[in-house]
């Protein structure tokens, strides 16, 4: 298995994956023209502090990443429930599946959007408002450029920046009867830093929907948890140190978080970058600059009341920044963070008051 989760039947413990990629397109061992699953399940028996219960475990792959599952059931498992998920959400948001509904809205097809489509689009539009802009689902182009795409990286000029400029933009799409309206038909959209998240609380609705009263669901570490692990306790999420060769999730734990009933994301640079010419460049780019960012900002965790928001908030807090992002979390109470930050050269954390540490 390849998810970033470890568990034991002490206790469950997870890391909260870094994808490297958060706000551009998908470049992580993906297969380009369709989804890739393999959906193993298995169950463990644990003692909690009600007893003996059943939680099972699917594990797989999805998105060009990896899926962990667990849930407490005595009835059939869910892989069937869950493979569905993960098929039609990749029929309808993919950008790296040629028939998707997304490939087909970049292609300027005459197509009408499902329901899958119409909530990622709504609610990004409402975060790259209330982001001013900061997160957008439109500027996929200049990832493209700088080499954190497809391609490779280009000579990047001025006027290339420009001329992208001209097509991106939320104010510049929009949805109308059922279907994608464009005010520049050079205008594509990428949602690969909200999809996982949002497909975590799919997932989780369907739990809910069918009673399933614990579980913990993470898809490219994003997650949304509820209820107890086998030992009857809260989940542990461990989120890695964000420092430059940490590869390996969970290798080197900075610290773990304790989460029931909320969703969590985290968004980072110092895994993904390029070099050139001996200068470094951050995967994270700025939508208003059209270029990388450059700060001290390592790692945004940010616990949500879903992972969708989770997921677009932590990529919103690595394009502005510490400051600006420490004073977004401290002017609202419907979310908690950890940032990790460098400071002359050591790692220093902020944490927003309701942040649960496990000590």
């Amino acid at each position: 298995m390849l998810s970033s989760a470890y568990i034991t039947h002490k206790d469950m413990f997870f890391y909260s994956k870094f994808v490297p990629n958060t706000s551009s397109p998908m470049i992580f061992s993906k297969q380009n023209l369709t989804i890739f699953m393999l959906v193993v399940s298995t169950a463990i028996v644990a003692v909690s502090c009600n007893g003996v219960s059943n939680y099972r475990t699917i594990d797989g792959f999805t998105q060009g990443t990896t899926f962990h599952i667990v849930y407490s059931s005595s009835g059939d498992s869910l892989n069937s429930a869950v493979d569905s998920i993960l098929l039609k959400i990749d029929n309808s948001l993919s950008v790296y599946n040629d028939s998707s509904l997304i490939t087909a809205v970049n292609q300027n097809l005459d197509v009408y959007v499902d329901t899958l489509f119409e909530n990622v689009f709504k609610r990004s539009v409402d975060i790259w408002r209330e982001s001013d802009g900061a997160f957008d689902i439109s500027a996929a182009p200049y990832f493209e450029v700088w080499g954190f795409g497809k391609g490779e990286k280009r000579e990047v000029t001025p006027q290339m920046i420009d001329s992208i400029k001209a097509f991106v933009g939320m104010d510049k799409v929009a949805l109308s009867e059922g279907k994608v309206v464009k005010s520049d038909n050079r205008l594509t959209l990428n949602v690969n830093a909200i999809a996982q998240g949002y497909t975590a609380d799919v997932i989780a609705y369907e739990f809910d929907r069918r009673g399933i009263d614990n579980y913990l669901v993470e898809v490219g570490g994003e997650i949304f948890c509820k209820g107890v692990n086998p030992s009857g306790k809260r989940w542990s999420v461990g989120i890695d140190r964000p420092e430059e060769g940490n590869m390996i999730q969970g290798g080197d734990i900075q610290t773990v978080i304790l989460l029931s009933g909320r969703g969590l994301a985290t968004s980072g640079n110092y895994r993904k970058f390029i070099e050139e010419n001996g200068v470094k460049y951050s995967h994270t780019i700025n939508p208003a600059t059209g270029r990388p960012v450059k700060h001290n900002l390592l790692s945004a965790t940010v616990i949500a009341s879903d992972a969708m928001t989770a997921d677009a908030y932590a990529t919103w807090f690595m394009v502005v920044g510490l400051d600006r992002a420490v004073e977004i979390i401290e002017s609202r109470d419907d979310i908690d963070a950890l940032l990790i930050y460098d400071k002359d050269g050591e790692f220093k954390l902020y944490q927003s008051k309701g942040l649960e540490i496990n000590k």
